[in-house]
């Protein structure tokens, strides 16, 4: 029983010694390759936003086994199969997996030839007006879904990172120029586009909890994970944003759950969706990782 007893106190002790971002990241690299293996296919959630997490703790010197990544990085770098994704019909959006496979197959660095093949893909799906249409019946947009906005901001970064499509880089770039924020994701997306979208950032500061730091899809809705994530990422570099992006943090911190991962942001809020926790933990994990003091 002692044995026990020290055991269970050496382990509690370990947890707490590890960084948010470290528990985020153990969590993620089983969590990421799971899903293809036991579902034969592969997911937005999983091998998207949540690898893209992955990439990033890796890129910050984080260790992430190899073994966490193959699964996706064989995935990602064929983005002529990405149509044969054999994913349940019912919940299935090859147009948003495009995107986000792409996002993904970006931020890991490791494919220009693949990268420039999924940029042909996702060129081709861009509205007239340079835009990315997703979720239009969600208009803040969610972890899994991202809506418009952050879809059209995502996808011109790919782009741009994959070296080509200066014309549709263009036009993605006065859409966002354009976007009018009605809620605080796209404040968001509006202030990463635009550095200086001064009204953009004061939209965001004013919309931060003042009991919890965190900040919901509007202002006075109560605190959700994914919108404190990507108001963080928006925040970090900004001027006169004082002490917004830390308080930030000890929201993020003080709602992560003990296996490392995140309650899922959902629209309407409240419900239950593997898919919604997945992304929402990347969202987190990379907010928490880019932010890291």
């Amino acid at each position: 029983m002692c044995h026990r007893w020290l055991w269970l106190l050496a382990s509690a002790l370990a947890i707490r010694a590890q960084t948010p971002e470290q528990r985020a990241i153990d969590y993620l690299r089983v969590e990421v390759p799971r899903w293809s293996r036991e579902n034969g296919c592969f997911s937005c959630h999983n091998n998207g936003d949540a690898a893209r997490a992955l990439f990033a703790a890796r890129d910050h010197g984080m260790k992430v086994p190899r073994e966490a990544l193959a699964d996706t990085l064989g995935w990602l770098s064929r983005p002529a199969v990405w149509q044969e994704n054999k994913g349940n019909p019912a919940f299935s959006d090859k147009k948003l997996a495009r995107l986000q496979f792409a996002a993904a197959l970006a931020d890991a660095g490791v494919d220009a030839r693949a990268l420039r093949e999924a940029a042909e893909q996702i060129v081709a799906e861009q509205e007239a007006d340079g835009s990315w249409i997703v979720d239009a019946s969600t208009p803040a947009g969610s972890p899994v879904t991202w809506g418009t906005a952050l879809a059209t901001f995502l996808t011109r970064q790919t782009l741009e990172r994959a070296g080509g499509a200066p014309e549709s880089v263009a036009k993605a770039t006065a859409w966002l120029q354009r976007l009018t924020p009605s809620n605080v994701p796209e404040a968001a997306v509006k202030l990463m586009a635009i550095p200086d979208a001064g009204t953009a950032q004061k939209m965001l500061l004013d919309a931060q909890s003042p009991s919890d730091g965190g900040w919901g899809p509007i202002r006075g809705a109560p605190s959700e994970v994914f919108d404190t994530a990507l108001t963080m990422l928006a925040l970090r570099n900004a001027r006169f944003a004082g002490d917004a992006v830390g308080r930030g943090r000890k929201f993020l911190i003080a709602t992560q759950l003990r296996d490392g991962g995140w309650p899922g942001t959902t629209r309407p809020t409240g419900g239950q969706s593997y898919a919604q926790h997945i992304s929402t933990t990347g969202w987190a994990a990379i907010a928490l990782i880019l932010t890291k003091p």
